[in-house]
């Protein structure tokens, strides 16, 4: 379906964050959430403006890859004071796109920051706003990578403002997650199968 890779060969995006706040949680809205999606998380805080073009890159490199997978999302948090500027900003990237899996998402400055500090990410938001993207299964952990680029650190986010690295990073290990539930999903039907073969 995405890899080539057999099964036994195929390795699992790592966990680098455990049990993330689901924002259902942070604002008390059922109308967004985390669990059963996988979803990109961008936080865009106080001026909205600053990482304007790194979403654009999110849009043309990965958004549009995606846009037809099931339970696919991006969540982009901002200061509730900043819908005029969001509103402008949806209308630039709707221009490009059929906006029905971005998710904008007006927050208060503690909403934001309890959920952004159960990321567990040593790199601190500045004025509400990230320039990295966060990658989020379906049980809400956060995935990266644990040896990027064979440097031995952990990657917990992905830099909007590089399109190579939301070209390659970014789009492979989301490719890499969908294939993990792929592969869960056929284990699962198959185990099914071999149980009903001896009457269980």
């Amino acid at each position: 379906m995405i890899l080539s890779t057999g099964e036994n060969n195929f390795t699992k995006l790592p966990v680098v964050s455990e049990n993330i706040i689901d924002i259902s949680q942070a604002n008390n809205s059922k109308k967004f959430q985390l669990k059963e999606h996988i979803s990109i998380v961008c936080f865009l805080g106080d001026n909205v403006n600053i990482n304007k073009s790194g979403l654009l890159n999110l849009n043309e490199k990965v958004y549009k890859k995606f846009l037809d997978y099931k339970k696919f999302q991006i969540l982009a948090f901002y200061s509730k004071r900043n819908e005029q500027e969001v509103q402008k900003l949806k209308k630039e990237i709707g221009a490009f796109t059929d906006m029905q899996k971005w998710k904008f998402i007006a927050a208060s400055k503690e909403e934001i920051e309890v959920f952004y500090s159960s990321f567990s990410f040593d790199e601190p938001l500045v004025n509400l706003s990230s320039s990295k993207a966060f990658l989020i299964d379906k049980n809400v952990n956060l995935r990266g990578r644990l040896n990027d680029d064979g440097k031995g650190g952990k990657l917990y986010g992905y830099n909007l403002n590089s399109v190579a690295e939301l070209n390659g990073k970014l789009k492979d290990d989301v490719k890499v997650l969908y294939y993990e539930y792929y592969a869960a999903f056929k284990e699962k039907n198959k185990n099914k199968a071999n149980r009903k073969e001896v009457g269980l």
